[in-house]
This record gives structure tokens, C-alpha cells and sequence, in this order.
């Protein structure tokens, strides 16, 4: 256990909280992925959700995209901790509203990995190997 991760619903997207520790210095990609799972290397945690047809690529600054599960870089200070705080109107906990739904039936992950993303490359922007992964459950 590295941390935490919490979720609010608003009206037009969703909040997340990241709070963790013991990562490398430096800025990191993180994704919500689209199964619940964190069986290391957190490969259990499937791709990005990105449910819309046609599924649209990678990246917030590919103009075809972003997927549904991407999100802006987090940063680690020298003592490898994260304090951060992402919004995104691609994701939701709400029954209904805009975006995914992240309470499907097999759940959904945030994954940081263990480079930044570069926010256009396919798939994942260079983002390299998962590092972490927080499984999401409504309770």
C-alpha cells in the first residue's frame, strides 16, 4: 500500500485525489484503466477505458483523441511522494452524467506509470512500465 486514491462526483466530471509515496522523482503518466484488477505488473488492469465508437486514440493533444482514460501527468517530489488532484469529464461514479461509467461490472484501475506521458504517441505516450495501481470499488 502506497497511498490512496479518492473520487467525487461533480456535475460535469469527475475529481480525483491521488495521495502516494515511494515513487521515483519526477513527473509520471496516470490512466484510468478499465478493470478493477492490480495483480502485479498491474497488466490485470486492462487498457484505457475508452468505450465510445469509434474508440478514439491516445493523448490530450492528439487531435483524434483523448481516450477516455487518459489524464494530465503527476509529479513526485525528491522524496517520492505525490499530492495531487486531476479533473476529467470522460469518467464518472454517478449513475448517470457525462462519461464512463467507472462502476461497471469488473470495476476500473488508475495506473501511474513510471514516465511521463507525452500525451500523443500511441498507445500510451511513452508512459513505460505500470508502477502502481489503486483498484476502484464504490465502498
Amino acid at each position: 500500500n502506497i497511498g490512496r486514491v479518492d473520487l467525487r462526483q461533480g456535475p460535469t466530471g469527475l475529481l480525483i485525489k491521488i495521495e502516494a509515496s515511494g515513487l521515483t522523482p519526477g513527473w509520471h503518466g496516470i490512466h484510468i484503466h478499465a478493470t478493477g484488477e492490480c495483480a502485479a505488473p498491474f497488466t490485470s488492469s486492462g487498457a484505457h477505458i475508452n468505450h465510445g465508437e469509434p474508440k478514439a486514440p491516445h493523448g490530450l493533444l492528439n487531435a483524434a483523441g483523448p481516450d477516455d482514460g487518459d489524464l494530465p501527468n503527476i509529479w513526485a517530489g525528491a522524496d517520492g511522494k505525490v499530492n495531487a488532484e486531476l479533473f476529467t469529464t470522460r469518467a464518472r461514479i454517478s449513475s448517470e452524467g457525462p462519461g464512463q461509467w467507472l462502476w461497471d461490472a469488473d470495476g476500473s484501475a488508475i495506473i501511474i506509470h513510471a514516465n511521463p506521458d507525452d500525451h500523443s504517441t500511441q498507445p500510451i505516450g511513452g508512459a513505460g512500465d505500470r508502477v502502481a495501481c489503486a483498484a476502484l470499488s464504490a465502498s
